[in-house]
């Protein structure tokens, strides 16, 4: 059996890095995807869903380098269940109420935004913004 996963969204921090103790490289961030639509009463409807993704290795770095704040991205991956429950994440907001972390572990992370390595400089082509292949819409 097989999934995939495929999320447009923007982060909602800056990613955050950090090495095994063999040290591969993992690398952490937020996405929010947003969906408006109209309900049966007329009404908009603005939904936000947030994702925890994991990047792995040589693309952990570059996520780490050049993603940041708000910046968009295509990312295709897996959905990784809890191994207690098999169902997503639950937990206790400061408000008492239940959220749900999904988290995705990522195969493929696709920059959409323009993006800067933090000394300013421009990106050359071939950047990781053009990691080979077209997005699918």
């Amino acid at each position: 059996m097989f999934h995939t996963i495929l999320i447009v969204g923007n982060l909602g921090r800056d990613p955050e890095m950090r090495y095994t103790p063999s040290g591969q490289a993992i690398t952490s961030f937020n996405v929010a995807t947003n969906r408006q639509y109209t309900n049966n009463a007329g009404e908009n409807v603005k939904e936000t869903i947030w994702f925890k993704v994991s990047v792995w290795g040589k693309q952990a770095e570059s996520c780490n380098q050049y993603l940041r704040k708000g910046s968009k991205v295509l990312v295709e991956g897996r959905l990784q269940a809890d191994p207690a429950t098999g169902h997503p994440r639950t937990y206790q907001r400061q408000d008492g109420t239940t959220g749900t972390n999904f988290e995705v572990v990522a195969t493929t992370v696709r920059f959409l935004s323009s993006t800067r390595p933090e000394d300013g400089s421009p990106v050359e082509d071939g950047g990781p913004e053009d990691s080979g292949g077209d997005v699918p819409f």
